[in-house]
């Protein structure tokens, strides 16, 4: 997290660095063989008087996970967004191997090194998780009151629910480890998602009951009541729990803490961090002095590949053409969301004014992960290490609310959702040509679910959900969708999870079982 000092504009990390892999080819090899659950026990050093709890050495651990290169980098991007129709894998043909050009054009093998990343580095999580909960149970060494202990428990049980449901989404059937464990006791079976998804609503509603509504700003970032509930109304809206959705949803909207205030040209920006719009946020930063291992690697992944200094990353996540065209007329979301690269006849500018050069290998990237030109000279550094990961916004929250609503049904919910979903419309088009993005004045509810899905693609296009959403959608949306945008290969009943890596089944011995169509 950042800890913001108000005299001398500088963010300074709490919690220590973690090891980031820094390669400008795209390329990356995983070979991790640890069991699910299993963990070693560390001394955490970085407790270094920012933390107000005694147990913030080990909370601070828990939360630095989130910056990890197997949770929210590299097999995170191909998962969650590259595989959707809203985008392609970008860069040269063969760059990311057989690994991402499976996962981006279907079928994903079971030896697939992503999916192993993404198990082990939410297990990674979990453990992290599982670790303070256990410090706060057994540790009598530590000093605390019942606050602190809640306080604790309340982040680690946050961080838990959530990396289990980033695993039940991905993988469907997967171990519950609600425990610290050693290597002797980690072999444990799968849970069905059913009974992985009640674990995570347990978690997640002990958090929202325990954390605060907010921080001192010297612990921006941190885990908070709106962030608790803004992921626990996506939980239910998973399953179709409509009320719960709904519920959970209003909890956020109406505790005072978030709107949509924040410019939609301004969110993304480095300006744009932790606003009004940021319910749930990864932090990162980076300075001269230490330009990558304080921060995260997403941005890299994304960022415009070119030469000189236009060499700013991969160019992977790139926005397809059935995204390009989902857009409305003079929707501004458009150009805040695709930055077009030049051809001779057809100049371009960044958002920063820069004019791209021409000769780039793919004609679009993702706008949302460009970075200050003006931040790239102090660091020293192009690849964007500084940038947050927006995970949950407002505006995702008012849009959960509208679909929720519109599903529950009833003319009061029917304008509740109406409501909900043409606010986000009318943020998004202020400073547009009159008559931009008008109200959505339908009340059939056939008709509304379709217009919510709509402005969901168009208002969260390029940040991590749009497979998630097809998947909870359904067979119908989900196979047209994909099949529009060219991947014949999907198939909903068997591409709705990853397979269970195959390495995990070894380590196993067969304790863990394959996930259909894999075998």
């Amino acid at each position: 997290m950042k800890i913001f000092d108000n005299k001398t504009r500088n963010f300074t990390l709490v919690a220590a660095a973690f090891a980031v892999a820094i390669l400008g080819s795209g390329c990356k090899k995983f070979l991790d063989t640890q069991k699910q659950g299993s963990y070693s026990t560390e001394t955490y050093p970085f407790s270094n008087g920012a933390g107000d709890n005694p147990y913030d050495q080990f909370v601070f651990g828990a939360y630095n996970e989130l910056r990890a290169y197997n949770v929210h980098v590299d097999g995170f991007l191909v998962a969650t967004s590259i595989r959707s129709d809203d985008a392609d894998k970008g860069s040269t043909p063969t760059d990311g191997g057989a690994d991402v050009i499976g996962m981006d054009n279907f079928t994903v093998v079971p030896t697939n090194g992503r999916c192993n990343a993404l198990w082990t580095g939410y297990y990674n999580l979990i453990s992290k998780a599982n670790l303070v909960l256990d410090q706060v149970a057994n540790n009598k060494d530590i000093v605390a009151t019942e606050s602190a202990k809640i306080q604790a428990q309340a982040e680690a049980r946050f961080l838990r629910g959530y990396a289990y449901f980033m695993l039940v989404r991905f993988f469907g059937r997967v171990p519950l480890v609600d425990k610290v464990v050693g290597a002797s006791d980690s072999n444990i079976p799968q849970s069905t998602p059913a009974q992985v998804y009640a674990f995570i609503e347990s978690d997640l509603q002990f958090a929202a009951a325990n954390l605060p509504l907010s921080w001192p700003a010297k612990f921006v970032g941190r885990l908070t009541r709106g962030a608790a509930n803004g992921i626990l109304a996506k939980v239910y809206l998973t399953q179709q729990k409509w009320a719960a959705a709904m519920a959970a949803a209003n909890m956020v909207m109406t505790s005072g803490q978030y709107d949509l205030s924040t410019s939609y040209d301004v969110i993304f920006r480095e300006t744009g961090e932790n606003s009004k719009e940021s319910v749930f946020e990864v932090q990162a930063t980076a300075s001269a002095a230490v330009p990558t291992a304080n921060g995260i690697q997403l941005t890299s992944h994304q960022g415009v590949r070119g030469s000189g200094v236009w060499d700013l990353g991969w160019g992977w996540n790139t926005p397809s053409v059935q995204l390009e065209a989902a857009y409305e007329a003079n929707d501004p979301r458009k150009a805040r969301t695709i930055l077009y690269t030049s051809t001779a006849s057809t100049p371009g500018l960044t958002i920063y004014g820069e004019t791209t050069p021409v000769g780039l290998p793919n004609p679009r990237y993702n706008n949302k992960a460009y970075t200050n030109p003006a931040i790239r000279a102090s660091v020293g550094n192009r690849f964007g290490y500084w940038m947050n990961v927006r995970i949950l916004r407002y505006a995702d929250v008012v849009l959960m609310y509208a679909e929720a609503a519109n599903e529950v049904g009833g003319a009061a919910n029917t304008t509740a959702a109406l409501t909900a979903l043409n606010s986000v419309r009318a943020r998004a088009r202020r400073g547009a040509p009159a008559g931009t993005l008008p109200d959505i004045t339908v009340t059939d509810q056939a008709a509304l679910r379709t217009a919510i899905q709509q402005e969901r693609r168009v208002e969260l296009a390029m940040e991590y959900d749009r497979f998630f959403d097809l998947i909870r959608w359904g067979s119908t949306v989900a196979q047209a969708a994909m099949t529009a945008a060219g991947k014949t290969g999907f198939s909903y009943d068997r591409d709705k999870y990853l397979p269970i890596p195959q390495t995990q089944i070894d380590l196993s011995k067969g304790v863990l079982t394959q996930n259909f169509g894999y075998n």
